[in-house]
């Protein structure tokens, strides 16, 4: 999530006056946005299938399904806070990955703790995400000897040389031993295109088309002759 967004959080208790106290609670933090309340896992669940939540405060012991099994239910939970009277099931609440386990009555002071680890497990996770994105917005090759980290959003084409190839990016250019046919594998379909034999271009780096030539800045590339109406419909959505 972006971290300037606020927290899109849950909460779920059949009781009334609990739901009401978070509620409360929550209305100190400016960071925090509540986006429902529920009294049962069902009604949770309805939500959830709905709504983006990025942190649930959940009772435990409710009628029909309780809060422990829901969360079992979840493929991909978001940050979890038990709320609970019942302090037996804490080593339960952990084995699920919740960050914290409030017993009621609870403080402000101690909800404020809870609030806390879960915002700082968020950030890491949105952290992590971001790295993995990164990780996968670029390609490593090997050129004289050194491994270089290419950004994708930098490569305006890939031109084939026998058995090398050439990236020529806007920072640069780097032969590497490759071949075209496996980069057109690689690299995401939707941002790279195969327009010859030889080249493979960068969709969103072309300027124009000039009969069978597109152009890249003062660079001129060539399109094959069967492979032009699919160029032309996929960069130029003709």
């Amino acid at each position: 999530m972006n971290e300037r967004a606020p927290i899109r959080t849950l909460l779920v208790d059949d009781e009334y006056l609990a739901l009401n106290l978070l509620e409360e609670f929550l209305k100190h933090l400016p960071d925090i946005e509540v986006v429902g309340k529920a009294k049962s896992a069902m009604a949770a669940l309805d939500i959830l299938h709905r709504t983006p939540v990025d942190l649930l405060f959940l009772d435990i012991q409710m009628p029909t399904l309780s809060g422990v099994n829901m969360l079992k239910t979840l493929q991909h939970p978001p940050v979890v806070v038990f709320t609970t009277a019942y302090a037996d099931y804490a080593v339960q609440a952990f084995d699920l990955n919740a960050v914290d386990y409030l017993l009621k009555p609870f403080s402000f002071e101690r909800f404020l703790q809870a609030v806390n680890k879960a915002k700082e497990h968020i950030r890491q996770s949105a952290t992590g995400s971001r790295q993995l994105e990164d990780e996968r917005d670029t390609l490593v090759i090997k050129v004289d000897g050194k491994l270089v980290k290419l950004h994708l959003a930098d490569i305006l084409f890939v031109e084939g040389l026998k058995e090398y190839v050439r990236f020529v990016c806007t920072n640069g250019k780097y032969v590497t031993l490759e071949s075209l046919k496996n980069l057109e594998e690689t690299l995401p379909a939707h941002a790279f295109v195969r327009v010859h034999k030889s080249y493979i271009v960068a969709c969103n780096k072309v300027q124009s088309l000039l009969g069978n030539m597109l152009e890249i800045g003062s660079h001129r590339i060539p399109i094959s002759r069967e492979k032009k109406d699919e160029v032309v419909q996929l960069i130029f959505k003709q």
